[in-house]
């Protein structure tokens, strides 16, 4: 292959311009106008054009509130009738292009901003369009990296996919077959114009939503716009595929291509070929006699490596973009949609599961809230029952229909009720758990996830010392601690706005003589102190922080005669016998009363 040409468009000339071009950390290389006059203008342009499209859908949700549009009150909205809108606005987003393809994407895994028809409407939404003709195509190959004739022994003119951002092409270069992925043309342009759509629109639609729901939907285009812009530049995707590839260097069972970095640029993406089918395709697997549930396993475990233990995770894994080779190695593709999480969120995420594998629905709920992915004034009761429903289904139970739908009418309703605050690398987690879930039932429809997250679990906790252990036993007592002072100010908003509505009643019938309550206060205080010292003493000693752990014993020691000195004060029985007699009393008393009453009447 001839790496020159005569006209200097050789991959050496186009390195060269291609590395000025790109060597910045700004934002990626324009299609030609990427802003200015020609944005604004298409940008007002497409908001006449959005505008008049959502215009029956406004109409409609504005007549739920005002039934003769200036007066009259509300009117009740059916199931089917979110259904029937919920249709059209998925037609709409199709209709509107691609930013709204991907929008509507984003919102089907936003539960916290669209009622749950919506929700499953628009998770239908396939990023899929028709490609761009190859003269469109052409050009841009030949800006980017050089005459195509001359760079590549051979390109295939039939893309193998279309997507709404761009479209992959097949060629050979030096011997090997590697996939090209290039940038729709002037695709940016359109994307900018739409997303400062968005920015005037979306202000106007929170205005007219309910409080809660207004710290969502104002944050929402941000997160949107910094999505959709990621994936616009492929010089971010090869980052993160090299990435995610050097964290499973040590897997031999999960493959990524390579990147051809020297042909690669913000547009254009070329990468190794990696054969493989489809993981879905059930009797290929059969033919080559992989094993389906082990391979189920190895999948879930990639994820939560990814997520929990790596915090870069590939984001969207339906069927086209994972595949399986002969010896059932499991291949990735496409990163243009990939999550990030801190250290703190992956070590509250990994609480989380840990409560899931104990079946422990409080430590859950809790772990939510430490997210920031639920309010903490939420009603737990509501959400154990919709936790317990979907650890029922991910144990492959069977569930009721109508039980589901019940709860989940309820669910949507306070969710529409609280400030969720979702955020979008959690809702990116729960995109992908969702996702996941049917690529795993497809392959193995007895899949037990709660079985694959205990085995997780259990190998995590084996990988740390005694010491650790030990440190994290101590971490438990003050995060049992720091939980239930967490749940105080949920409560207390809580009980606060039932007395606001005067639905909060107070009734006290035990009244303390003596100071027994008091000085039993202080009993429980100073003997629950003198406890965690204890535990802080022989924590700090099993980890080898041997001075610390003398001043933790003291404290225990110091703690220990005041709790001692307390019981003496008060005597050993007498004042916890004089509070339960008038308790006895105190309930004597109102019988008494209540049988009074009965027998006036």
């Amino acid at each position: 292959m001839d790496n020159g040409s005569p006209d200097g468009s050789g991959p050496e000339s186009v390195a060269g311009s291609r590395a000025a071009r790109t060597s910045g950390q700004g934002p990626p290389a324009s299609d030609g106008k990427s802003v200015g006059f020609g944005v604004r203008l298409r940008a007002l342009w497409r908001l006449l054009v959005v505008v008049k499209t959502f215009l029956p859908l406004a109409i409609g949700w504005w007549r739920d509130r005002r039934r003769f549009l200036l007066f009259g009150g509300g009117r009740d909205v059916t199931e089917d009738q979110r259904r029937e809108r919920a249709e059209f606005l998925l037609s709409a987003f199709v209709s509107l292009g691609p930013t709204f393809i991907k929008l509507g994407q984003l919102l089907s895994t936003r539960p916290d901003v669209l009622p749950g028809a919506y929700v499953d409407v628009l998770s239908r939404l396939q990023d899929r369009v028709p490609p761009d003709p190859w003269d469109d195509i052409e050009p841009l190959l030949d800006e980017e990296i050089g005459d195509v004739e001359s760079v590549f022994e051979s390109f295939d003119r039939e893309p193998i996919s279309g997507a709404s951002l761009g479209q992959v092409y097949t060629a050979r270069l030096d011997g090997d077959r590697v996939a090209v992925k290039v940038l729709r043309p002037g695709i940016r342009r359109r994307v900018e114009a739409d997303i400062r759509v968005l920015s005037v629109l979306v202000p106007i639609l929170a205005r007219f939503s309910s409080p809660s729901q207004q710290f969502t939907l104002e944050n929402i285009t941000e997160e949107f716009a910094t999505s959709i812009r990621r994936e616009m530049n492929y010089q971010l995707e090869a980052q993160t595929l090299e990435r995610i590839a050097e964290n499973f260097a040590d897997d031999p069972k999960i493959r990524l291509p390579d990147v051809e970095s020297e042909y690669s640029t913000d547009r254009v993406l070329v990468m190794e070929y990696v054969e493989g089918v489809k993981i879905t395709d059930l009797d290929a697997l059969d033919r080559r006699g992989i094993d389906r549930s082990a391979l189920v396993e190895q999948l879930e475990n990639a994820y939560m490596r990814m997520i929990v233990e790596h915090g870069l995770f590939h984001a969207d894994p339906h069927p086209g973009n994972l595949a399986v080779q002969e010896d059932g190695t499991i291949v990735f593709y496409d990163f243009g949609m990939a999550g990030r999480l801190g250290e703190q969120t992956r070590e509250q995420l990994f609480e989380f599961y840990v409560a899931v594998a104990e079946d422990d629905v409080d430590r859950m709920i809790d772990a939510f809230v430490a997210m920031g992915a639920l309010d903490p004034a939420a009603d737990r009761q509501l959400m154990a029952e919709g936790f317990e429903l979907v650890l029922d289904s991910f144990r492959g139970e069977d569930i009721s229909q109508y039980r589901v739908a019940e709860l989940f009418e309820q669910f949507q309703g306070r969710m529409q009720e609280m400030p969720m605050r979702l955020p979008q690398d959690l809702a990116l987690v729960v995109r992908v758990s969702s996702v996941l879930e049917g690529v795993c039932r497809t392959l193995d429809p007895d899949f037990d996830f709660i079985d694959v997250l205990k085995e997780y679990v259990a190998d995590r906790a084996t990988e740390t010392g005694t010491a650790d252990r030990v440190r994290g036993e101590v971490r438990s007592r003050v995060v049992e601690f720091e939980r239930g002072v967490r749940r105080v100010p949920g409560q207390l908003d809580a009980a606060l706005d039932r007395a606001e509505r005067g639905a909060l009643r107070t009734s006290m019938d035990i009244e303390s003589e003596n100071g027994v309550f008091s000085r039993l206060a202080r009993q429980v205080v100073f003997g629950s102190a003198t406890g965690a010292a204890v535990v802080a003493t022989a924590g700090l000693y099993g980890v080898g922080s041997g001075s610390w752990a003398v001043v933790a014993g003291g404290a225990a020691l110091l703690l220990g005669v005041l709790t001692k000195r307390s019981f003496r004060t008060t005597g050993p029985h007498r004042d916890v016998q004089a509070g339960t007699a008038m308790a006895q009393r105190s309930l004597q008393g109102r019988r008494q009363g209540k049988g009074e009453q009965g027998r006036g009447k």
